[in-house]
């Protein structure tokens, strides 16, 4: 099963981007979804495949916190 992560995006080079994930940083493909500075973005397999609210990327953090409490 393959998961999709929510991070942050900390840097851009051309169609690369480093991603935060609580604190962890990733490089990851940004030439598939239009980003910018301090954007929340859902990766997946290295490729960032969508933006997303502040809202949204808090809400897909806090169910894996509680699957990891389970």
């Amino acid at each position: 099963m393959c998961v999709a992560l929510p991070g942050r995006v900390t840097s851009i080079d051309g169609t690369k981007a480093t991603v935060d994930f609580s604190g962890n940083t990733v490089e990851a493909e940004a030439g598939l979804v239009k980003i910018k500075l301090g954007d929340r973005v859902l990766v997946h397999a290295g490729c960032i495949i969508q933006t997303m609210s502040d809202a949204e990327a808090d809400e897909i953090e806090e169910l894996f916190k509680e699957i990891e409490d389970l």
